[in-house]
């Protein structure tokens, strides 16, 4: 369905030109320097929108001294005595207008300034002219509405912004409570779906180890009884314990997925984790050609953790980067911060590689379990490094192709800060 097309010319723009157009058919009709300065009125009115766009801060002000200078104009081209003039109410216009655009003094100082403009043609009046005590209390009148209209069209102005910004307010913070809500029910889906997941990993894992026991004892003891005799026999006995000892391995990553986890919070510096985490990694990767960098900032808080689980998920996500960039090699790079957001305070661990990156696609399941990008891989490192930063009231995300500042997967690890970790595990525990 396609949008309805906006009119070309507004209607206030039409009113405002059929005002203007009126006031032209009205006497003195014959006076040319009046109709020019109300057509020039118009043009101002009418480009109000263009000069504030055009100049965002001086838009106004220009605006509100052409509408000074020409409501001056126009009052000494209709009338024998201008200060008599009945077109005086176009003061009006310059006073509404900075009414609008300014807050209260400055209004009130616009006002004086078009006021003591009406009032400048009352010295040639004098000149010529002897003026009543009544005629200075009818000009002591008009200056007064002026001043009055001013106040009660910028009371409403500020009122209505007071309002608008109100609402923006309130609509923001609509936005960021459903955004959480969302961010909330989608980790509670996910919570729930480890959780299934977990049983029947667990339920499976217990089922497979002890046939596999069987199996392994089986294949060493054919081995020792046939190592001399029957060469072939031997080596299929080899393979099938090799492999045994490959799903053992496999069926204790399950367990490790489906096992409770009782994380031991403590506070402590989250950097000496990261140092170890590192050196473990290098150990294992002594030939690898990846430059590792460390940005850690000063005074950081000291942060909740389990150490052991805590090394454990950091050597998982540095592992995957060293296996991410290959032969080719790369940077790897880790970040420790404060954290930037105004609504909770930790540390911010940043750990990037330049690797090829996690397609958008995985992007928002690469945490759940069994879903991997290696090719040998199965699925479990991630979903227990979650778990691992779950227990430790944090939370992760990754970022990858055009979301990180550079190539490769960025890993982004938050750990709310000693205090603020006991306060969410005090209000766990009203809850519950």
């Amino acid at each position: 369905m396609s949008e309805p097309k906006r009119p070309a010319v507004n209607w206030m723009d039409v009113l405002w030109l059929l005002f203007l157009a009126g006031l032209a058919a009205l006497p003195p009709v014959g006076e040319i320097h009046k109709q020019l300065t109300l057509l020039a009125i118009g043009i101002v009115q009418l480009s109000e929108g263009w000069l504030l766009g055009r100049a965002p801060r001086r838009g106004a002000t220009y605006i509100v001294l052409l509408k000074i200078a020409l409501a001056t104009l126009l009052i000494d081209h209709t009338g024998e005595l201008s200060i008599n003039s009945s077109y005086y109410p176009i003061y009006y216009l310059p006073v509404v207008s900075a009414a609008e655009y300014f807050g209260p003094w400055a209004t009130l100082g616009w006002t004086a300034l078009a006021s003591a403009a009406y009032c400048s043609y009352l010295y040639p009046a004098l000149q010529e002219y002897e003026i009543p005590a009544e005629g200075y209390g009818l000009l002591a009148i008009r200056i007064l509405f002026f001043f009055l209209a001013a106040m009660v069209v910028n009371r409403f102005v500020v009122e209505n912004r007071r309002q608008t910004r109100r609402y923006q307010e309130l609509a923001e913070t609509l936005a960021e409570t459903n955004r959480k809500l969302e961010q909330a029910q989608a980790e509670a889906r996910r919570s729930e779906r480890l959780a299934a997941l977990g049983q029947l990993s667990a339920g499976l894992a217990h089922e497979i180890r002890n046939p596999l026991g069987v199996i392994k004892g089986s294949a060493e003891m054919l081995t020792q009884k046939l190592h001399d005799a029957n060469p072939l026999a031997c080596e299929l006995a080899g393979y099938i314990s090799t492999e045994t000892n490959r799903l053992s391995a496999l069926v204790t990553r399950f367990l490790d997925f489906a096992r409770p986890l009782h994380a031991d919070l403590a506070p402590r510096e989250i950097t000496a984790v990261l140092n170890h985490a590192l050196h473990s990694v290098a150990l294992l990767h002594k030939d690898a050609p990846v430059r590792v960098e460390r940005q850690y900032h000063q005074d950081l808080p000291l942060v909740p953790l389990d150490e052991s689980l805590c090394e454990q998920a950091f050597v998982n996500l540095m592992q995957n980067a060293y296996d991410a960039m290959g032969n080719d090699g790369g940077t790897l790079r880790v970040t420790a911060a404060r954290s930037k957001a105004a609504d909770r305070d930790g540390v911010e661990v940043r750990i990037e590689d330049t690797g090829p990156g996690i397609p958008a696609e995985l992007r928002e399941q690469i945490f759940n379990p069994f879903v991997t990008t290696k090719k040998t891989g199965v699925g479990l490192g991630l979903s227990i490094v979650s778990q691992i930063i779950d227990g430790h009231h944090g939370s992760i995300r990754v970022a990858g192709g055009g979301e990180s500042p550079g190539p490769g997967a960025c890993f982004t690890i938050f750990f709310p800060s000693a205090g603020e970790s006991a306060a969410k595990s005090a209000s766990e525990l009203v809850v519950s």
